[in-house]
């Protein structure tokens, strides 16, 4: 099995789910898994970097995960993006969220949203591999500490 399928992979078969058709997914419910899943992948580097007292990882952390810092990232990420990851990022910077963030502008939100609805479709098209090489390619352009 190909690495990057293996995470999904696992809770697909432990849990017996089947195969939805991406399409039919909100890019809300998109921006909610994938947030989930960027912050897996921070939480992740952080911990393998420095092995340290919770609260400083959570400090860390919530720097990178927040909406400013994730407009940043897709803002630099933009001229990468395949045609079919600019649309899904599109779809939701354009979804219209019930919530806003506490710390962002609106133009920040609906950024992050659009980056998260991105990490989502990625982490559940199977493609781990080129979410993270997004995310590292992101947080470099930035210029995020991670």
């Amino acid at each position: 099995m190909e690495k990057s399928l293996m995470l999904k992979e696992t809770f697909m078969n432990e849990f017996g789910l089947e195969e939805q058709d991406l399409r039919t997914y909100s890019p809300l419910t998109l921006a909610y898994i994938g947030d989930a899943i960027f912050e897996l992948v921070v939480r992740t580097v952080l911990v393998e970097r420095k092995n340290t007292q919770p609260e400083k990882l959570h400090k860390a952390a919530t720097k990178i995960v927040k909406a400013e810092t994730q407009a940043l990232m897709i803002e630099a990420l933009k001229e990468d993006l395949t045609d079919e990851e600019l649309a899904v990022y599109k779809r939701g910077r354009n979804a219209k969220a019930v919530t806003r963030a506490k710390n962002a502008t609106m133009s920040e939100y609906r950024r992050a949203t659009g980056f998260e609805a991105l990490m989502g479709y990625l982490y559940l098209k199977g493609d781990m591999e080129r979410m993270v090489k997004l995310i590292h390619l992101g947080v470099e352009r930035a210029e995020v500490t991670l």
